[in-house]
């Protein structure tokens, strides 16, 4: 049967009212009727269907949910373990008294004390280690991963006999053990200690466990962070800080990680001593400033070193290395400056990918942008690799500083106040005293850096790298000789040989120790065998004599075509080949082997020595 308006007012009257009214036949009437009626009807009494306000234990649920949901949002950004258990502190009313608090790490078999906040210093974490086997609440946890409730003492006694005496005469009536879970692995255990019974109904339970997943993500970051503070320490203490031992040119350096609250981001510095007796400085910007920033320029300075080892030029090392990050992370590109120095004669050539131009001082103290053609940022676009070389020449006393953006923009600086400010505090000074040039530099940047962290023109700072490169003055320079000794020995020229090696014993002609020049004649012969024997292709033979009489250089580099490297053998006793590398190993001071965009080149080195004693022994 259909329902009326009238029907369900007539029912709700009924039900409110306790008191049946049928309805008259006219439907509108009765609507009328029955209105009347609930308008006419007594509020009534007290009782339960009074409409009362929510109890007070009610009222307090609703404020504790507030403070949970409130101090929940503090938590999960606290710094540290200490200071989320500060903040949990403060989650509870005065009925859930909560006393104290201990956070238990797991690890080998055993829990330690991590965070404790409301015991007496010295106490709950002074020395803690406890295996997991053992008969303790937190321990059960670990092993378990159930929460343990211990609503009295009689409780945890009667549950716990072996370790309850830990806990007795602590003030203490109630204890409540949460498991710390991430990624579903429990990674901790938080004590909750109560001054006063506590229940621990449903509710309570819920609070608890809750809060327990707010500290275990506190906890999970923290060890996160430990693990990235660790990680950029060792970055920075693999970059040296000392300059190379080089005759010619002094270097200083400097770092300081002002972004992203680490020991060291994406920038980076490096010296290189090259096998050919020059000086390779980078300095490089990958970008970011996060742990993965940290982790790619530890990764990139690698190749970049390993690429600078092997004798690549500025271009080819820079392209290399661009192909490199690319295979790494093609999201993230990286500025970079590569610089081969050659300390005898203060030439340097230079390669840029996207980093800021170098700055020139002059012995007068005034400082110039060296402008370098450039290319396209490390890892930008694969296949633009195309970085070309300038030429710069160092005189004596010359300073060229080589620096990341974070040392011209930090402070609220753009990229010409930037450098206004870094010209007026490296123009002055000596330049003898390099060291004080970079102090200056990174005093002046980091003290305007500071001002305006406390101004309105605070920003987030960025790493800064700092690279100053001295051309040292020498008097005994102009004495230096530089000799040279350029030919090629073709496939089909035997006779090419013992041309090679006379030309050589005439550039030697006034070497102090005749044997090693027949040292120096015989490692050559190897090296040009050894392309004529094992390739096809022809030998290219340079010679180079540098330094002062008595205390020359000699510098033999053979190049060829070809793309296998050699090899040291172990050779038979009767074997007609294979010593070639084993004499180098044996007679010269330094040798090695480094591929060229084409092909190899091999090379030797050998100091003068003192002329052999010649004195009369001769006797009667």
């Amino acid at each position: 049967m259909e329902r009326t308006v009238g029907d369900d007012i007539a029912t709700k009257g009924r039900r409110m009212g306790g008191e049946r009214h049928e309805p008259p036949p006219d439907g509108f009437e009765a609507e009328l009727g029955q209105i009347d009626a609930l308008n006419s009807m007594e509020a009534p009494g007290p009782g339960p269907r009074a409409p009362q306000a929510p109890a007070d234990g009610t009222e307090e649920a609703r404020r504790r949910d507030s403070r949970l949901l409130s101090a929940g949002h503090a938590v999960a950004a606290a710094d540290s373990l200490d200071d989320a258990l500060k903040l949990v502190a403060a989650l509870y009313a005065p009925e859930f008294p909560l006393d104290g608090q201990c956070v238990f790490g797991l690890g080998e078999g055993t829990l330690s004390v991590l965070g404790q906040y409301g015991f007496r210093p010295g106490g709950a974490d002074h020395g803690f280690r406890m295996p997991k086997t053992t008969g303790y609440p937190a321990a059960e946890v670990a092993r378990t991963g159930r929460a343990v409730y211990l609503a009295s003492q009689e409780e945890y006694r009667r549950r716990f006999p072996a370790t309850w005496h830990m806990s007795a005469g602590k003030n203490r009536e109630a204890w409540a053990f949460v498991p710390l879970v991430t990624a579903g692995r429990v990674t901790g255990v938080w004590l909750a200690a109560f001054r006063a019974p506590v229940e621990f109904s449903a509710a309570e339970r819920g609070l608890l466990t809750v809060t327990g997943r707010m500290l275990a993500q506190v906890l999970e970051r923290a060890r996160a962070s430990r693990a990235e503070l660790e990680l950029s320490r060792g970055l920075r203490l693999s970059m040296r800080t000392d300059g190379p031992a080089m005759t010619g040119l002094s270097v200083a350096t400097r770092y300081v990680p002002t972004g992203g609250g680490l020991m060291v981001g994406g920038d980076w510095y490096d010296s290189i001593d090259l096998p050919n007796g020059r000086l390779a400085l980078v300095i490089g910007d990958v970008q970011g400033h996060d742990v993965h920033a940290a982790g790619l320029m530890a990764q990139l300075r690698t190749a970049v070193h390993a690429y600078a080892a092997e004798g690549h030029g500025p271009d080819a090392v820079l392209a290399r290395a661009s192909r490199f990050l690319t295979t790494l992370d093609e999201d993230r590109f990286a500025t970079c400056l590569y610089i081969e120095a050659d300390p005898s004669t203060g030439d340097l050539h230079i390669a840029r990918a996207g980093h800021p131009h170098p700055v020139l001082r002059t012995p007068d103290g005034t400082c110039l942008i060296k402008h370098i053609s450039g290319g396209l940022p490390l890892g930008l676009m694969p296949g633009e690799e195309d970085y070309p070389v300038d030429i710069v020449r160092l005189h004596d006393d010359e300073v060229l500083m080589l620096c990341t953006d974070g040392l011209i923009e930090n402070g609220g600086h753009d990229m010409y106040t930037g450098w206004v400010r870094v010209r007026d505090a490296f123009s002055p000074g000596p330049v003898e005293d390099l060291e004080g040039m970079a102090d200056r530099l990174m005093a002046t940047v980091l003290s305007a850096e500071s001002r305006a962290r406390e101004g309105d023109t605070a920003r987030d700072g960025d790493d800064i790298a700092l690279l100053l490169l001295r051309r040292d003055p020498g008097q005994s320079r102009a004495e230096v000789s530089r000799r040279r000794l350029m030919l090629t020995v073709g496939q089909d020229q035997g006779e090419g040989l013992s041309e090679a090696r006379a030309e050589l014993k005439a550039l030697l002609h006034d070497w102090a120790r005749p044997d090693q020049v027949d040292t120096a004649v015989l490692l050559t012969t190897e090296l040009l065998g050894n392309v004529l024997v094992h390739t096809d292709q022809d030998g290219a033979l340079n010679a180079y004599v540098t330094g002062e009489t008595g205390h020359r250089r000699l510098l033999v580099e053979v190049m060829d075509r070809g793309d296998e490297l050699p090899h040291q053998r172990t050779p038979g006793e009767l074997a007609s080949s294979g010593r070639g590398l084993m004499l180098l190993d044996i007679l010269a001071d330094q040798w090695g082997v480094r591929p060229e965009p084409e092909g190899k080149t091999a090379w030797f080195a050998l100091t003068e020595a003192p002329p052999a004693d010649t004195g009369d022994t001769t006797t009667d």
